[in-house]
């Protein structure tokens, strides 16, 4: 699974460490998630698209090979 946390996170002039303390988690976790080595639970993807102001399935997308 893909997603454009990075991109929206930079638009909205946010460092993963900002992101990860509105979202109560480590900045390791936020940057898994960017580089698509660790898919987050359906409750940190709610907070995360709530957090960048999108819907869930603008944020994450699935690839041909999910």
């Amino acid at each position: 699974m893909k997603n454009n946390i990075k991109i929206e996170r930079t638009k909205l002039g946010l460092t993963q460490q900002e992101l990860a303390d509105l979202l109560l988690v480590s900045r390791q976790t936020i940057n898994s998630i960017e580089t698509n080595r660790y898919i987050p639970s359906t409750v940190l993807a709610l907070k995360l698209a709530k957090c960048l102001n999108l819907n869930v399935e603008l944020l994450f997308f699935l690839e041909e090979t999910d």
